[in-house]
């Protein structure tokens, strides 16, 4: 394996997010996008949270609080919808599923790769778990 492919590898690592309705949604957290971040995540999951919605009159992310207590790093208001994000200010994971702006700058720390469109299911207060995956 060449070692640009090696690093890449290295650097990718898949959750899942399993809601308490039995939907379930699976990201990439990217190193390279804010590693600090990134690790700090990492070495908190697993992780059981609570699910807010925003903007509550005209929904466009889920996001619950994990616990790391980050400031920015390579914080952004530029997001798309599948961004995973992580919300300094709120100490909180956003996964952004339409086009929105944050409320503030967020660190984006991956991409949802399958059932984006599961999230606009998701209710307030539902619980979700999020889980690493061993490649």
């Amino acid at each position: 394996m060449d070692l640009v492919k090696e690093m890449s590898e290295l650097s990718r690592f898949k959750v899942k997010f399993v809601f308490e309705s039995g939907k379930e949604v699976l990201g990439e957290l990217v190193r390279i996008k804010a590693p600090r971040t990134v690790e700090k995540l990492l070495m908190k999951l697993p992780l059981t949270a609570r699910v807010l919605i925003w903007p509550p009159d005209n929904p466009g992310e889920i996001y619950f609080n994990v616990g790391i207590n980050m400031g920015k790093e390579k914080a952004t208001k530029n997001i798309e919808p599948g961004d995973i994000a992580y919300w300094p200010m709120g100490d909180a994971l956003c996964i952004f599923y339409e086009k929105i702006e944050p409320y503030s700058e967020v660190n984006v720390v991956g991409k949802v790769i399958d059932n984006l469109d599961v999230l606009r299911e998701i209710k307030r207060g539902e619980i979700v778990k999020v889980l690493k995956l061993e490649e």
